[in-house]
């Protein structure tokens, strides 16, 4: 059973930044696709931006696109999430999941994530 932590959140002031961190136990990282969630206060738990097995391909929700970026070091099994020029409505709980099943094509799909960490808080004030 993999465990997953997250760090870094905190609160800033919009168009600030913030790195989120993705620890991930095992030794079996490098083969599943991971993702990064948010939830706000009375939300669902929406995608946020997803990077495949390979570190090759990235998905990103619209509104995130152009600001956020993910990556990750299968050396560190380790996932990353810098996000820049924030706004009050990334104000959330990001949550790191990783995909079900190992290797095939990258998903945005909240059903086939799991393994959640406790999530991070991240506040951003206008």
């Amino acid at each position: 059973q993999v465990q997953l932590v997250e760090s870094g959140g905190g609160a800033v002031q919009a168009g600030g930044s913030l790195r989120l961190s993705c620890a991930a136990s095992g030794r079996t990282f490098d083969i599943y696709t991971m993702g990064w969630f948010r939830q706000a206060p009375g939300k669902e738990r929406e995608f946020v931006a997803t990077i495949m097995w390979n570190g090759v391909n990235t998905y990103y929700t619209d509104s995130v696109k152009g600001r956020f970026t993910i990556s990750r070091d299968n050396a560190k099994n380790t996932v990353y999430l810098q996000m820049n020029s924030l706004r009050p409505e990334d104000s959330a709980v990001y949550y790191c999941g990783r995909k079900l099943l190992a290797y095939g094509p990258a998903t945005t799909r909240l059903a086939d994530f799991g393994s959640w960490g406790q999530g991070t808080q991240v506040t951003v004030s206008s």
